[in-house]
């Protein structure tokens, strides 16, 4: 491979990582401030949560006999788990988180090859339905950033809207102006013009920076030994299942882009791949991953089919992981930026989801009944957290979730009106931590 060979995989690896960066970093900073982390650790999290994207991107890459799809697929931290990793580690600590993301990967990783068998029934209103929900689910977490973050002492302050609401406007601006590659990266440059425009008002202390270092190794169980507790392992089961859910669909898009057909042999080699990358995540204290819808419109943009350039993606996410100082980056950014950030974000992830349902046959009414029961329920769940709390504790974990409420009850229905009858082809859209979907 010649020296200009080299270097345009490189620059369209640097594309990759760009246009998935900000959905990145977003998930280990919502669930890292939740739990309350210190700046140390917070930084810990954004860096190894670069790392191990990287080395899950690998992963699929490849297309080995057992697992990888080899399709140019870019993973990262799936915003489906944001809301259940936080509950399990308010109820029952961090090392439970890992605990129950370790058993959902190996669950995966065994069970890859019946998934691949039944992903027929995950018809368009199962996956629009549970897209929608999750975007529906994770908006009132982006509104409390936009007013500053819950605990703030002045939130609903003049200053945190201003600046929430200027990112979101600049956001708005870029989409409406900008063009091409510029266009997909409107969520970064927001965030960067939001953080610049906080330092200028002294809303930004970045001494986590300055006393971050320049470079530090993987420590695998960073957050202590895991534990195993049946509640969270069921829920991050559940959490696997809807990934595995909206992976399917970026494989199938994946695959016609680069007219490569998706036989179910490759299904269950990237699902393993994806359950490896959960086992990872698990080990280093990260995430569960999943492939990222944005990064199938740079492919489809760029015309690059090849798998070298998401390779070379996946290499500098891991330098990027290994250099603490960059991840301290991340968290000096407020919360009212992250705010104004993800009201788009999110807002995307249920767009995304009602342009599936567009395919969506409503003169039926059991398609009706599905989307009409699994979006209230999985609303009520999120308004009315405590409607379950008389419920044993392992029980409770699973439903007073949203997003896991809502996701049960669209399978469980499609399964109870459909079961037996033809189904609906997967659709070739993207799927929910998509989120950035809105730039492709």
């Amino acid at each position: 491979m010649n020296k200009t060979k080299k270097m345009n995989i490189f620059s369209l690896g640097i594309q990759h990582v760009l246009a998935m960066y900000a959905g990145a970093i977003l998930v280990p900073l919502l669930v890292g401030r939740a739990l309350n982390l210190t700046a140390e650790q917070l930084a810990y999290l954004v860096s190894i949560d670069l790392l191990t994207c990287g080395i899950a991107t690998w992963l699929q890459a490849r297309k080995g006999k057992v697992l990888g799809i080899g399709l140019p697929a870019v993973l990262g931290s799936s915003f489906v788990a944001v809301t259940p990793m936080i509950a399990i580690g308010n109820q029952y600590g961090i090392p439970a988180i890992y605990g129950s993301i370790i058993a959902a990967g190996l669950f995966i990783m065994i069970c890859a090859t019946f998934f691949s068998k039944i992903v027929k029934l995950f018809p368009p209103v199962v996956i629009g339905t549970v897209v929608t929900i999750i975007g529906l689910a994770l908006i009132p977490t982006g509104i409390r950033n936009m007013a500053g973050g819950s605990g703030s002492e002045d939130f609903g302050g003049l200053s945190h809207l201003a600046l929430s609401f200027g990112v979101l406007i600049f956001i708005l601006i870029l989409h409406r102006y900008a063009r091409g590659f510029v266009k997909s990266l409107a969520v970064l440059l927001g965030i960067i013009a939001g953080t610049l425009v906080a330092v200028l008002m002294g809303k930004v202390n970045v001494a986590p920076v300055l006393e971050a270092s320049w470079f530090r190794l993987p420590q695998p169980f960073y957050f202590g030994w895991p534990t195993f507790e049946f509640g969270p392992i069921l829920t991050m089961i559940i959490v696997g299942m809807v990934v595995i859910i909206e992976s399917t669909g970026v494989f199938m898009a994946l695959g016609k882009i680069c007219d490569q057909p998706v036989t179910d042999k490759d299904l269950a080699r990237g699902y393993r791949a994806e359950g490896l990358a959960f086992v990872l995540g698990g080990i280093f204290n990260a995430f569960p991953y999943n492939t990222f819808a944005q990064n199938v419109g740079l492919v489809q943009l760029s015309r690059v089919k090849t798998t070298n350039v998401v390779v070379a993606a996946g290499g500098i996410l891991v330098f990027l992981g290994l250099i603490p100082k960059i991840a301290a980056f991340a968290t000096i950014i407020p919360s009212a930026v992250l705010g104004g950030a993800t009201v788009v974000l999110f807002g995307m992830v249920v767009s995304s989801g009602v342009k599936m349902l567009q395919s969506v046959d409503f003169s039926k009414q059991s398609n009706l009944l599905i989307v009409a029961c699994s979006v209230s329920l999985g609303l009520g769940v999120t308004a009315v957290p405590d409607l379950f709390a008389q419920l044993p504790q392992a029980i409770r974990i699973i439903v007073s979730d949203g997003i896991i409420t809502g996701s049960l009850s669209a399978i469980l229905l499609n399964v109870f009106f459909n079961l037996g009858i033809k189904k609906e082809s997967i659709p070739l859209q993207s799927s929910p931590s998509q989120a950035n979907e809105a730039h492709s």
